[in-house]
């Protein structure tokens, strides 16, 4: 199959194996921003392929992992309204709050309806005229256009029942975060579907403030390969910037279509990333001309604030502190099955992808 077969190819994966092993520079730690890459590295084994010296740590790339206790326990409040009805993808749905999660309220008899899209969403508004529909808007750059998308159509055709609770994030403010949180990392593997909406661009403040490289990657093993290798030669040449290996999907410019639309919708402001705290400028709302689909305005909600699980070290996790294997839930009270915290819930979490893969280390 073209552009998977050639980027699963087991001779190139070794070829370049062997040239990252020749690697004799200071050990150096890279990280993934993205949880499909997270799954990926896993999945494929990547780790196994490296040497000692070069380390692969995962960042806060899971949209569902980072959505704050505060935005699910606020989701819940609302699925409790008579005549809303909550539409949510499917992922979200289990993602424990203070209390309780949406799956328990679905199952107590609230009307929560997992969609494929934001336009399935809408459909529901369309067909159930007398109720509320709330989509809950998570995700990065990748998933907010489709959110922006429905309520533009929304706008075009004069839907009043629809309104969206978002929780939509980006990216470039959480990374630059890290770096001042001092975390350490050497070069960054960046998200290859929020770049093909962002291009790469977004990423050029990184090399130019911090000497950090980056390399915006596919999600086949190849892919993931040739960025490490890339970011090391970097490394070795003491010239960081910002490459894309992801080419075949991915330009400087990225979508502008897709961009106009989440620049006609949202504007940013600070948000809260589950575990890791309120980061500025990171998150996205609606303009005040939006403001009539705006859940949080429409729905007078009272949310108090609780704080997470003090056994679950998902905040650290996340940040790049520490890995799955630290925690003394993992595997025992905390499996994807019975999840304490959100990195367990999510197929792209790292806790789920570590239990998944690497349970047995």
């Amino acid at each position: 199959m073209k552009f998977v077969d050639e980027y699963r190819d087991a001779e190139v994966v070794k070829l370049i194996s062997e040239k990252l092993h020749k690697y004799d520079g200071k050990p150096i730690s890279l990280m993934e921003v993205c949880g499909g890459h997270t799954m990926a590295i896993h999945r494929f084994g990547i780790p196994s392929l490296l040497p000692d010296s070069i380390k692969l740590i995962s960042g806060p790339g899971c949209p569902v992992c980072v959505s704050s206790i505060d935005f699910i326990n606020r989701a819940i409040a609302l699925s409790r309204i008579d005549n809303v009805i909550i539409t949510t993808y499917g992922d979200l749905i289990r993602v424990p709050g203070s209390e309780s999660s949406l799956e328990k309220e679905k199952s107590a008899g609230a009307d929560i309806r997992i969609v494929y899209s934001t336009l399935d969403a809408l459909k529901i508004a369309q067909q159930n005229k007398k109720k509320k529909i709330i989509f809950l808007g998570i995700g990065f750059e990748t998933t907010a256009p489709a959110s922006a998308i429905a309520i533009q159509k929304a706008h075009q055709e004069k839907i009043s029942n629809f309104f969206i609770l978002s929780a939509h994030k980006i990216m470039p403010p959480v990374m630059e975060a890290l770096l001042n949180d001092k975390v350490k990392i050497d070069g960054f593997i960046c998200p290859g579907h929020v770049s093909t909406i962002t291009g790469s661009k977004i990423y050029d403040f990184i090399p130019a403030k911090y000497k950090i490289g980056c390399v915006v990657a596919g999600f086949e093993p190849v892919d993931i390969m040739q960025s490490i290798y890339m970011l090391v030669k970097q490394i070795n040449s003491a010239n960081q910037k910002v490459e894309i290996q992801y080419s075949r999907a991915v330009t400087v410019e990225g979508n502008i279509k897709a961009q106009a639309a989440m620049n006609d919708v949202f504007e940013t402001r600070n948000d809260t990333w589950r575990g890791i705290g309120e980061i500025p400028l990171s998150g996205l709302q609606m303009k005040k001309k939006n403001a009539s689909f705006d859940a949080q305005l429409e729905f007078d909600i009272s949310v108090e604030h609780k704080k997470e699980n003090p056994a679950c070290i998902c905040g650290d996790i996340l940040r790049g502190f520490k890995t799955p294997a630290d925690c003394k839930l993992f595997g025992m009270i905390c499996s994807p099955e019975n999840p304490v915290g959100a990195c367990m819930v999510s197929g792209e979490g790292a806790c789920h992808a570590y239990y998944k893969f690497n349970k047995h280390e």
